[in-house]
């Protein structure tokens, strides 16, 4: 196998850490030796043990002590320089007698950025940088636009009507799209660290805005759920956000746009927001230019006037288009999925 095919591994690893380690980046890490697989590990939560020193551990559980010395490490990250709630992992590799490391993106932290190539090198360690560097990349996003920003990553998620409304008319109940679709929507939210909407979709819909399948909330907690109003004494005591067994998970914030994101980025260590609300807040989200990415579910329907527009208000000054669209079917519906071109 490759040094890529590897990384292919570690990167499977690290999918299973979106949405849990936040401030932490979700990281994967494998360990081989003359050609054979040793262990895996991923980055679990902050304040654990990092994906490195997980997957040497999972090594020498296996294989037994020893067996580090010699072997080649891939992770999908930088390795950290510095210590903080854990050991630098750099100490970590040059302890366990590792020869080689191979990683996919350098830091996103420009003090930190490199830092680890002249560790390893200076120990005797050989390193190799930037493999499968674009798609370690793609995972990391959330955590690089933190360190580059101060901002979360933002999705726009959006359930419509083939002529842009996301509300039936009366009487016909609340689902535009189907169970595939819904369903899909609950593995999203579970690589998401808050959930924003506004007030006027919780005085409208009662929504709960909670991942609801065990097994998607097994070793995280549910998502912030943050509602931003200017009347937060008009919100219904009734409404799930602020009954259900979660409710602690439930924060109001009135103010600006770009100060409510970077208030959770900077209090709640929140990487990834999406966004679902009306179409007012979801426009102005769009025209303050805080989304990054949207994922678009299009249900085979039409609604016509009287119901509600996906995007409303203001608008924006020009138009917007997606980058790196993809497109995939769930029962009846349409999932587009891009990034905003910026």
């Amino acid at each position: 196998m490759t040094d890529e095919d590897w990384m292919a591994l570690a990167l499977a690893e690290a999918r299973k850490g979106v949405g849990r380690t936040g401030p932490n980046p979700p990281v994967g890490a494998v360990v081989v030796k003359d050609g054979k697989f040793l262990g895996a590990g991923w980055h679990r939560r902050a304040g654990l043990p990092h994906a490195e020193v997980e997957a040497m551990a999972a090594a020498e559980l296996a294989h037994g002590k020893g067996c580090l010395a010699g072997a080649t490490v891939y992770v999908t990250l930088e390795p950290c320089s510095t210590a903080g709630k854990t050991p630098a992992c750099t100490g970590g590799l040059v302890r366990a007698g590792v020869s080689r490391l191979a990683y996919g993106c350098t830091d996103p932290n420009p003090a930190h950025a490199g830092a680890a190539d002249g560790i390893l090198e200076k120990a005797g360690i050989e390193v190799r940088a930037g493999v499968l560097e674009k798609e370690c990349g793609e995972i990391l996003r959330p955590f690089a636009k933190v360190q580059r920003t101060g901002l979360p990553w933002v999705i726009w998620k959006c359930a419509m009507s083939l002529d842009g409304r996301i509300t039936r008319p009366e009487g016909e109940g609340q689902w535009l799209s189907g169970e595939e679709s819904r369903a899909d929507v609950q593995r999203l939210r579970a690589e998401m660290d808050a959930i924003l909407t506004s007030g006027e979709t919780v005085r409208r819909d009662k929504p709960a805005l909670t991942i609801r399948v065990p097994e998607l909330l097994e070793g995280r907690e549910q998502p912030w759920r943050v509602v931003l109003t200017d009347r937060p004494d008009s919100l219904p005591g009734d409404a799930p956000l602020f009954t259900d067994e979660w409710k602690d998970r439930t924060l109001i914030r009135s103010g600006g746009l770009e100060e409510t994101l970077r208030g959770l980025a900077g209090e709640r260590g929140v990487l990834s927001v999406m966004i679902e609300a009306g179409g007012k807040l979801s426009a102005a989200m769009f025209a303050t230019g805080l989304v990054d990415e949207a994922v678009i579910y299009h249900a085979p329907i039409l609604c016509g006037g009287g119901t509600l527009p996906a995007l409303a208000g203001e608008g924006f000054s020009q138009s917007m288009e997606l980058r790196e669209v993809t497109w995939e079917r769930f029962g009846a519906d349409l999932r587009v999925r891009g990034l905003i071109a910026k």
